[in-house]
């Protein structure tokens, strides 16, 4: 069974599952991955989520404010052994909620043309492409959604 905790990016299990991700976008980004690094800092992330099965960590996902009504899906992640099973779909459910528990009315996020199965995740979950938007705007790799 699926368990999921509210928590910060100060959470172990959190920084733990943000390794691997980066770990994984490193090679997936190649040369890009610099570039895309230095706007996926954790220090300051009040909102993550954590996915758990058996007690063990397998997902992670966060959100920080993008505007007074929106906030920016950010770290989504789920370990390889464990996807295909709802944990991304379950973690991002649980963001969206704590989001408009906070009375936020809107997601926006950028992900990657190298990450097919994110954008999947995305417009099954609702999310359209819109134009890239700030430090994304002329980045070819960049798709951009909003919800």
């Amino acid at each position: 069974m699926l368990h999921l905790t509210r928590t910060t990016s100060d959470d172990l299990d959190f920084k733990g599952l943000v390794q691997l991700l980066d770990a994984d976008l490193r090679i997936r980004d190649g040369a890009e991955h610099t570039f895309y690094a230095q706007f996926n800092k954790i220090d300051l992330i009040k909102h993550a989520v954590v996915a758990y099965r058996n007690g063990e960590p397998v997902g992670c996902g966060a959100f920080k404010e993008f505007s007074e009504k929106l906030v920016e899906i950010k770290r989504m992640f789920v370990l390889p052994a464990n996807r295909g099973q709802g944990v991304a779909q379950a973690v991002l459910g649980e963001l969206e909620r704590w989001a408009q528990e906070l009375h936020y009315s809107g997601y926006v996020l950028e992900t990657g043309k190298k990450q097919p199965e994110a954008i999947r995740l995305y417009e099954k979950s609702g999310y359209k492409r819109i134009p890239n938007y700030g430090q994304y705007a002329n980045v070819e790799n960049s798709v951009c959604m909003q919800k």
